[in-house]
Parts: C-alpha cells; sequence; structure tokens
C-alpha cells in the first residue's frame, strides 16, 4: 500500500492524504454507475492508503453520498478526511418540465439552490443522513458564482452567502462540528471576490488549475499563499481531454482546446510519459495545493491513475513545455 504525504488544510488541524477520491461520477449521474461499482471505487481507493473522500449531495442526487457512506461507515473515522458540500438542498420529485442538466438514471430529487444560514444548516443535517455518519471533517460551498447562476442569477446567491450563509460556517467551524470550511466552484473569480469577505481554510477548484490551464497562477494562487488558504484540485484531467477523451469542462472540447493538448502530449511524447501522469502530477507541485481528486469512473481506473502518479518524470519535460509557452512561467513543477 503506498505511502501518499499528508498535507495540512489551510492553518487547521486537517490533514489530507496528497491524492484523494472525487465521487461526481460515481454518483451515476452522467454514466451509469451502479451503487456496486461506486463502493468498489470508494474500497479501492482505501485499499491504495487514500484518506481523503470527497462527495456532494448534488453527485447522483443524493447517490454519491449513500454510496461514500455505506462503503466507509466500518472503516476507523479518525484515520480518514471526507468533505461534503452546502448550497444545495433536494427536495422530494422531478424537476418540473423534466431533466435539462444531462443526468442519467438520477434519484426522484430535484435541486433548490440555498446559500443562508437555514440552508447551510439543513444541507448539514441532510448529509448526516443521508451518509449514515456522524462526523464530516470539510464543508465546501458547493457551485456558486457567475459559471453556475449567470451574473444577474449569482448576485443574489453571493448576498446570502455573504450576508448569512458565511456566519453559518464560521459556527460549525467554532463549535469543532467541521474542522475546516471552504468553496468548491469551477471558476477562480468567484474565489477572489470570497477572500474579500471571509477567511477560507481551502478552495475546491476544478478543471482551472491543471497542465492545460494555469491562470490561478496570476491572482488566485499567490493570494492563496498569503491568506494561508489551501488548494484541493478538481478535474486534474479537464474532464477527461487530458486523458485520451475529447471532453473539455463536461462537454466536447472546442478546437482550439483540442489543439494545445496535442501540443502538450507531443511534449510528453518526446519524453516517454503518459500525457495523463503528467496531468495527475503536475498540481501537486504548487504549495498552496494540498491534494488532487480525480474522479474515476471505476475502481480499475482509480487504480490506473495509482500507476501514473507513481511514473517517473524527467525534469526536462517540464522545461521543454515552457520554452514551448505551454507551461505558465511561474508554474512550479514536480521534481
Amino acid at each position: 500500500m503506498p505511502e501518499w504525504e499528508k498535507r495540512r488544510v489551510g492553518r487547521t488541524a486537517v490533514h489530507v492524504t496528497s491524492l484523494g477520491l472525487g465521487t461526481a461520477t460515481m454518483g451515476g449521474s452522467r454514466i451509469n454507475v451502479t451503487r456496486t461499482e461506486g463502493e468498489a471505487m470508494v474500497r479501492a481507493a482505501w485499499n491504495a492508503g487514500v484518506r481523503y473522500v470527497d462527495t456532494a449531495p448534488f453527485y447522483g442526487v443524493g447517490a454519491a453520498e449513500h454510496r461514500v457512506g455505506d462503503a466507509m461507515r466500518d472503516r476507523p473515522r479518525d484515520e480518514w478526511v471526507l468533505s461534503t458540500k452546502v448550497g444545495r438542498l433536494l427536495r422530494p420529485g422531478m424537476p418540473q418540465g423534466g431533466l435539462t442538466d444531462g443526468r442519467m438514471a438520477p434519484m426522484p430529487f430535484h435541486v433548490v439552490y440555498d446559500y443562508s444560514r437555514d440552508g447551510i444548516m439543513r444541507s448539514v443535517e441532510d448529509s448526516y443522513q443521508r451518509l449514515g455518519l456522524a462526523k464530516i471533517d470539510m464543508l465546501f460551498v458547493h457551485d456558486i458564482g457567475v459559471y453556475q447562476h449567470g451574473v444577474e442569477g449569482n448576485a443574489p446567491h453571493m448576498k446570502s452567502l455573504r450576508d448569512s450563509g458565511y456566519r453559518a460556517l464560521e459556527e460549525l467551524k467554532r463549535s469543532g462540528t467541521v474542522g475546516a470550511i471552504g468553496i468548491g466552484v469551477n471558476e477562480k473569480e468567484v474565489l477572489i471576490e470570497a477572500l474579500g469577505f471571509g477567511d477560507w481554510d481551502a478552495f475546491l477548484l476544478a478543471g482551472r488549475y491543471t497542465l492545460l490551464e494555469q491562470g490561478p497562477l496570476d491572482d488566485l494562487l499567490p493570494m492563496c499563499v498569503r491568506r494561508g488558504t489551501s488548494i484541493v484540485v478538481g478535474g486534474p484531467l479537464n474532464s477527461g481531454i487530458l486523458a485520451g477523451r475529447d471532453t473539455w469542462n463536461y462537454a466536447t472540447a472546442p478546437a482550439d482546446i483540442v489543439a494545445r493538448v496535442k501540443r502538450i502530449e507531443a511534449v510528453c511524447d518526446a519524453h516517454r510519459v503518459a500525457l495523463a501522469a503528467a496531468a495527475l502530477q503536475f498540481p501537486l507541485a504548487h504549495p498552496a495545493v494540498c491534494a488532487v481528486i480525480p474522479g474515476p469512473r471505476t475502481a480499475a481506473e482509480f487504480n490506473a491513475n495509482l500507476e501514473l502518479l507513481a511514473r517517473k518524470i524527467p525534469p526536462a519535460l517540464w522545461s521543454d513545455l515552457r520554452a514551448a509557452g505551454l507551461l505558465h512561467p511561474q508554474a512550479p513543477t514536480p521534481g
């Protein structure tokens, strides 16, 4: 069993393994993942020494939290870290007008967004019931921001979080109910805004600090280093485009993204390094990053990621990527 480095989350007492398990796919919303397959992924992660699992009410509209709880309930609770999310409440019944978000085989619930104090407290209680666990280590405010809600739609949500919801998170942390608080999104802009009104222990940033994209080095990441806010890197493979698939940002990749990935892959090929290996290892070199959490589709895919993370990468690969303009000048690299 590998010995994964444990990294501190912000300035808290929470420490996570540098490799975590993301469970967005495991919920079975976007591809058909059975309960048995989902729990097998969690067990594979445990057997590999991974001691950090991230989930959310939205993943599988409740299914992922159920599966994580069922797979992990008999594990010593003080030996692993669990993060889940707030901001979406699940209500009985299918959404009016049917599904519009591409979900497959959903559980019979619809989402109500609520970033208020009461909504966050209710979300935590609901998660306890779905998980069947009595402890949640980290809470992320889920999918707030323009990316999810649009400019006009996001304004009242941010006001609710700033005026009310953030106080709930502070209370939960102060009371010891959770050990760390943060925000989990797909865009850096809302995180920069949130640093203006809150002290956050960690941000889960999906798809924006990867081998393909390093824009946060210009602003967010230096701010996080100064503030002592950790980054959990979600989507290190950019929805699959860095693992040989044609998807980026949860949709078919546009031509410019495909072209850039091909240039990166050509450099990797020249050094006989799998593109996915470089992609999984790259984010962990940044001092603000405490973990990467790929979201495998099967236990076999999880185990394949283990092998990719163990591969040796020559330093010349990183310098060649930088010389080709494919790596940010300030990007830390492994080694």
